[in-house]
Parts: structure tokens; sequence; C-alpha cells
């Protein structure tokens, strides 16, 4: 062996040996500790490379395919429309339905005759539906008109006009005639006489002289005249009793008591009906506006 290789190994070992003092835990003493430090090594860089990957914006190639969002548009409703209503109108009078009115005021009585009751009135103007007839054809039943009870009643057919299918209307036979008792309500009863014609500006009117002999006063009074030779009628309601004198004087009375006399003026012509056959019928009635209990009376003469 040379001197060179007897030199340099003594240096080798020498410097191992401080490199062992100086650092000592660079070698672990054992294998356990080595795998333990390797296995340290190795999560360590793995948690490292996590936390670089969380805080590195992701690049183009790391961006998710994004899925197109679908937008849902509504069909719009289906419209129901609504229908119109038509107002129902009031009974209109048609040729099937047979229909009265009266050119004269006539009492609505509940059976067909005088000696029944007035329960109501068909006024002028007024229409009224027809519901049936009397055997005679001379009343009509027809729904009251002052929508009191009863509901139906009897109008005289006297002053009326029909229109439509009457004689289809069926026949009612009338009620039984009511039977005067010791304490039925007295009778009304009364004259009229002419006595008289005046007139003033171009108007003429009659002169009718009333006697109450019944046992009620009379309230109001309806007049119908009619001329004969012309076939003109003039008529009138009131309540009380009018006399005109001339063009100076107008009185008037409210009630015609029982037993008493006063002279009363006929609705005016507008012209002068003397000699001419005048045709006159006149109701007077317990209460005022031609109601409660009434009595007709009829005139024939020439002024």
């Amino acid at each position: 062996m040379s001197f060179f290789k007897k030199t340099r190994l003594p240096a080798i070992v020498l410097l191992v040996a401080s490199m062992a003092c100086a650092t000592p835990s660079i070698f672990p003493s054992n294998e356990n500790e080595i795998s333990t430090a390797v296995a340290g090594t190795v999560m360590a860089g793995q948690t490292q490379d996590a936390i670089n990957e969380l805080l590195t914006p992701p690049t183009l190639q790391d961006t998710p395919t994004l899925i197109p969002t679908l937008t849902f548009t509504p069909e719009p409703p289906t419209l129901t429309p609504t229908p119109t209503l038509v107002p129902t109108l009031p009974f209109t009078p048609t040729l099937e339905t047979p229909f009265i009115t009266v050119s004269v005021d006539t009492n609505c009585r509940s059976g067909p005759g005088k000696v029944y009751d007035m329960v109501g009135a068909l006024l002028v103007g007024e229409i009224a539906q027809v519901y049936a007839r009397d055997p005679t054809n001379n009343y009509w039943y027809i729904r009251n008109p002052d929508g009191s009870d009863p509901e139906f009643c009897w109008v005289w057919g006297k002053y009326a006009t029909l229109t439509g299918p009457v004689m289809l209307a069926p026949v009612f036979t009338p009620p039984p005639t009511p039977t005067a008792t010791a304490t039925s309500l007295p009778t009304p009863k009364f004259t009229v006489e002419y006595t008289s014609m005046d007139s003033c500006n171009g108007f003429w009117w009659v002169e009718l002289k009333l006697r109450n002999t019944g046992g009620i006063p009379f309230k109001s009074v309806n007049i119908s005249i009619r001329d004969k030779i012309t076939d003109v009628v003039v008529s009138d309601t009131a309540d009380g009793f009018i006399n005109l004198d001339d063009c100076q004087t107008k009185s008037a009375k409210e009630i015609l008591g029982i037993g008493e006399t006063y002279t009363i003026s006929t609705p005016p012509f507008k012209y002068n009906p003397e000699s001419h056959r005048l045709f006159v019928t006149i109701t007077l009635c317990s209460d005022k506006g031609q109601q409660g209990t009434c009595a007709t009376e009829k005139i024939d003469f020439e002024p």
C-alpha cells in the first residue's frame, strides 16, 4: 500500500465523524423513522399542490362546457267570450194575447155585475191582459189594476176596446152573488137631472143636478158625456164637485153628503152642442180617486 492511500482513509473517517457530530438529525436512527419522514414529505408536497391548484385560476381548457338554459315562454291564455245578457223587456201586447183598454174610467168588481163589490178600477190610458170572460161576453176577467186584494177582478165592457183573440179566452162561471145581510154597508145611491147649458170663451158645458139618495156620502165623481150627433166624447174625474157659472164664478163642494143636492158642470165641448142628443154617464164613489163604494147613473137628453 502506498503512502497516499494510507493517509486518505483516516482523513475520510475523520470527516464523516465530524459531520455526524455537527448534524445529528440528518440521518434517522432506524428504518421506521426513515418511512415516517418520507411519508410526511410526500403529504406536505400533496398539500402544497392542492393549495396551489385552488389559488391558480382555471385556464380555458379547464372551463366546463356550459349547458344552454332553455327559456319557457307561456302561450297566451285562450279567452272565453263572456255572453252578453239581453235585458228582459216588460210584456208587450201581441196578436196572440187578448188585451183591454177603456175610454172611460171603469170599475173592476169581484164578479161580473154591479151586485159585486168594487175592488179596483181600470183607468183611461191603462192596458190589461184578458184572462177570461163571462158567459155573456159583457165582463172581462183581468188582473186587478190597483194591485190589491183580490188579485183578479171583472171589468165591464161597455166602454172597452178589445184587441187580440178575446173569444179564445176561457169562459169563467161567475162567483155566487153576494147576499145582503143586516150588517152590510148602506147602499150608495143618487139621482141626476139636466138643468141647463153654460159657456165661456168658446167652450160649452152642461149643468147637472145631483141628489144623494143613498146611505153613504160621496167624495169623487167621474163624468163621461157623448154627443150622439158628432160622436165626440169628453170625460173627466175629480175629487169633490165643481160648478162653473159663466166665466165669473167657480164653486166647489168637497163631499156630497147623505140627502144633499148639488149642481155640477160637465167637461166642456169646444163647440155648441145645443139641440144635439147627449148621453151622460156619472159614477160617484165614497172615497177619493174613484175608490171605495161607487154608484153609476146614466141619462139621455137634448139641451
